[in-house]
């Protein structure tokens, strides 16, 4: 009945829309003759309206949130990502929100839970057993690369064209170095390590793989040193937050069943509010244990005025000759556990506090003020009078992290996008010549 009326609509709104078309005879018998191309028109209408109502029909179906967490276990963090994947179990998916999960596990780190091996996905369900994992297995993949960035797109591709969701996070788990820059031997520059085949992600190749699967309304990397200017600004496209760490993150990373909890309890939560939770129940969570950390989450929509007000910035530094000033501020920047590795609203403040230069002062005050504002949507830090070196004093960080060697310029830091369209590995040649 509806499909007639449906029809019955159509052609007398195409009746009206193509009058022109119609040619009436007015001499008395009052006929009406439609041309074939009218017709087809009116078919070709009818059809688009029957298309709009099933794909109407079709997102009605959507979830509120798909979270895809892909948990690369092929190296010494194994236990981790088993216990990760029993915390999300303890939350589960509901009617609104769909948690899938690809984990890659291999021989000789982790034996529980079967000792398997290969890569499985799973529809995450909830339950009451902390030691194994009961969710249903999807798919059994096998041994497959965890470390080639093309798996992570395959993953997100399989994901949402079988969990549709209105909303989508994604996580990746694993080891990350943010932009470590000249231990190549030792760590290179990106995440997820597989040891079973040698391989990892670069972040150019971070940034192909999420360009590829599309929008995403909340990134989070569960690994190491991955909130930097450089890391984001290589993957923001088709990204509105991404949530990371400018210091280390302990093994246990992040708490998904205080993290999960209420995104599953409130399936209407903005992509906003749901970054907020992820930095939320990091924190929380090691603060409760007197554990150091950092965790923000920075805008996406902010990094084309970010870039302007960091190119104008530099330039005036350069040309205020301050190089002295400006090699003092690196020594003193709040740094991480690699050392390059600085805090950039930190490092302006200093360099600001000592110049001469009206117009650096200006332009470091501007971008500053932006930084706290607009970039970084919510940052988190907590210190700690113990750490693997001693105390770990995070005070000085805003929540964005920059590449600020203090004697040698990596030149495979000009691969990224953020070194092509800034003027930021300017200024470290420039300092550092």
């Amino acid at each position: 009945m509806k499909k007639m009326i449906t029809v019955m609509a159509v052609l007398s709104i195409s009746a009206f829309v193509y009058a022109d078309e119609i040619n009436v005879d007015f001499d008395g018998k009052n006929e009406i003759s439609i041309s074939e191309m009218t017709v087809n028109k009116i078919a070709n209408l009818e059809i688009e309206i029957l298309e709009a109502d099933s794909l109407n029909k079709k997102n009605k179906a959507y979830k509120e949130w798909t979270i895809m967490v892909f948990v690369n276990a092929k190296n010494n963090l194994e236990k981790y990502g088993l216990k990760d994947v029993n915390e999300m179990e303890m939350v589960g998916s509901c009617e609104k929100v769909s948690i899938v999960v690809e984990l890659g596990r291999m021989d000789g780190f982790d034996s529980s839970d079967g000792d398997w091996v290969g890569t499985r996905r799973y529809l995450v369900q909830k339950d009451n057993n902390t030691k194994a994992i009961t969710s249903p297995v999807v798919q059994d993949l096998g041994k497959v690369d965890m470390g080639d960035w093309k798996q992570l797109v395959d993953f997100g591709a399989w994901a949402k064209k079988n969990y549709p969701a209105k909303k989508y996070m994604l996580i990746v788990w694993n080891h990350g170095s943010g932009w470590e820059k000249h231990i190549k031997s030792i760590v290179d520059k990106g995440l997820s390590y597989d040891d079973e085949t040698h391989n990892h992600f670069t972040t150019s190749q971070l940034g192909m793989a999420l360009n590829q699967i599309g929008k995403i309304d909340v990134y989070g990397s569960d690994a190491c040193l991955m909130q930097m200017a450089s890391v984001d600004y290589e993957i923001k496209d088709n990204i509105t937050y991404i949530v990371g760490s400018e210091e280390t993150e302990p093994g246990d990373g992040y708490t998904y069943n205080t993290m999960l909890e209420p995104i599953v309890s409130n399936p209407a939560i903005t992509p906003y509010e749901a970054a907020k939770v992820l930095v939320d129940a990091y924190s929380n969570h090691y603060q409760e244990l007197s554990v150091a950390y950092t965790q923000s989450f920075v805008r996406t929509s902010a990094f084309p005025k970010f870039l302007t007000l960091m190119n104008d910035w530099v330039y005036a530094v350069i040309m205020a000759g301050d190089k002295i000033i400006v090699r003092i501020a690196v020594s003193n920047t709040q740094k991480y556990t690699m050392r390059d590795n600085k805090d950039l609203y930190h490092f302006v403040s200093l360099v600001g506090e000592k110049t001469v230069n009206a117009d650096v002062k200006k332009k470091g005050e501007v971008l500053m003020n932006y930084i706290k504002r607009s970039v970084v949507g919510y940052n988190r830090w907590s210190s700690s009078s113990g750490g693997w070196w001693g105390p770990d004093d995070y005070s000085n960080s805003h929540g964005i992290a920059v590449y600020l060697p203090g004697y040698l310029y990596s030149e495979n830091y000009d691969e990224l996008k953020w070194a092509k369209d800034s003027n930021w590995d300017d200024l470290i040649k420039w300092y550092t010549e």
